[in-house]
């Protein structure tokens, strides 16, 4: 049995303000989606469980663009570039359907789903998530405290200031992050559940575990990494290109 990965790469970019789609953005001299398929790939869970199988959801009119980005990765795991959709729900769809019918893949039992919007999400998360997972928990998201005081409120359109309606206890939440990890069959099953909602961006779970969460099916929280930091503007950008103290 073996570990895939559906690594969403899709998205636009138009906050980051760059004229390239957000996986092809250079950060440090490598585009995002390298950094996060090489991190994919250099982890090693217990007994040398790793990615074997990664599949990458691209642009529509950037798949060849992608596709020479990891070529250099192709002697390491099997690789396929598909299209994304319109969400990232229908992305992630997208790379299943990708995976369940490649023969590469018929040994596969556990899934991460990752973005590489979060292209220094460090192996030794990943690792994490996977030996979860294979620990007995189907659904895993890694989480790191939240620890600003967060306020629910009732927002109103076209008004500047919104009535507070609770304080929420902050030692109950967790900032949620990639590479989330399945068994592969709940993946599947929770994508199915969630087909009629994926094209629409209202509708559309935000992310993997949500629609998990739909099922009534629980899931199960690792710590999370301050290196696996979304980057969605160009302040997050020159952020992820400050060195950090510690690296793998």
């Amino acid at each position: 049995m073996s570990v895939a990965a559906v690594l969403t790469a899709a998205g636009s970019g138009s906050r980051l303000g760059h004229s390239l789609p957000k996986a092809l953005v250079p950060l440090g001299g490598q585009s995002l989606v390298v950094h996060a398929a090489r991190n994919l790939l250099a982890a090693r869970a217990a007994g040398d469980d790793r990615v074997r199988v990664l599949v990458v959801t691209a642009p529509a009119f950037h798949l060849a663009a992608i596709e020479r980005e990891l070529a250099p990765l192709s002697d390491q795991v099997a690789l396929l570039v598909v299209a994304g959709g319109a969400t990232r729900q229908a992305s992630v769809a997208a790379g299943l359907a990708a995976l369940v019918a490649d023969p590469r893949a018929e040994g596969v039992d556990v899934v991460l789903v990752h973005d590489a919007a979060r292209p220094l999400a460090p192996p030794s998360l990943v690792a994490r998530v996977v030996e979860a997972v294979r620990e007995g928990h189907p659904a895993v998201v890694p989480g790191l405290p939240v620890t600003d005081t967060i306020k629910r409120v009732a927002p109103h359109r076209g008004v500047h200031v919104e009535p507070v309606l609770e304080t929420v206890p902050r030692a109950e939440l967790r900032a949620v992050q990639t590479p989330q990890g399945f068994t592969r069959e709940l993946l599947l099953r929770a994508h199915s559940a969630g087909a009629a909602h994926a094209h629409d961006e209202a509708l559309a779970a935000s992310d993997d575990a949500g629609l998990v969460e739909r099922l009534g099916e629980p899931v199960w929280v690792v710590a999370g990494d301050e290196r696996a930091a979304k980057i969605t503007t160009a302040r997050d950008l020159l952020i992820a290109a400050l060195p950090t103290e510690s690296a793998e």
